[in-house]
């Protein structure tokens, strides 16, 4: 045997052994998922979906919410639209559903209850969970005043939100009361 038959199988065994090394290591490599570190809703956005588009997608909650802290520091009505191009960005890149999507928009952006989206007045269903299903209503109109309010100074918006949810307390109040009487 020679020296150069020998050389050969070794040097390809070192590639291959290098190249296991290698790939190892960038399997193992887990992205940091830092907050923004910027006070600009536009740079922080940029920030975030790259971050989201690195490996760090399970902290999208998060980072939501980081975003809407930035947002707070300027509030302004544009700060509305930069949210919902961000929300269509995360479903078009598989983030989050189409649906998850405009969730997230309507419980911070818009007048209409989430938590409430089926028939309120349902003796059976809604009547038994009334005290949850204000509560969650509660917990949404804070959100709402987060969004509309602090975020992008859409008062209007936000009273709106405000008497929807005290007619909902209204109407569930007589509708749970008249299914009792009528029991």
């Amino acid at each position: 045997m020679t020296y150069s038959t020998i050389k050969k199988p070794l040097l390809i065994a070192a590639a291959v052994f290098a190249t296991s090394l290698f790939l190892a290591s960038c399997a193992s490599t887990t992205p940091t998922c830092d907050s923004p570190q910027t006070r600009n809703l536009n740079a922080a956005i940029d920030n975030v979906q790259a971050s989201l588009m690195n490996g760090c997608h399970t902290h999208f909650d998060r980072y939501y919410d980081d975003l809407l802290k930035i947002a707070e520091g300027e509030p302004k009505a544009e700060n509305k639209r930069e949210f919902s191009e961000f929300l269509v960005w995360s479903a078009g890149n598989g983030l989050l559903s189409q649906r998850q999507a405009e969730d997230y928009y309507n419980r911070f952006f818009n007048v209409k209850f989430m938590s409430m989206r089926g028939d309120y007045n349902n003796c059976s269903h809604t009547c038994p969970n009334k005290q949850k299903v204000l509560f969650d209503m509660e917990r949404e109109l804070s959100d709402k005043e987060r969004g509309l309010l602090k975020v992008s100074r859409d008062a209007d918006s936000y009273y709106r939100a405000d008497q929807l949810y005290q007619e909902v307390e209204l109407v569930l109040e007589a509708t749970c009361s008249a299914c009792s009487a009528g029991r």
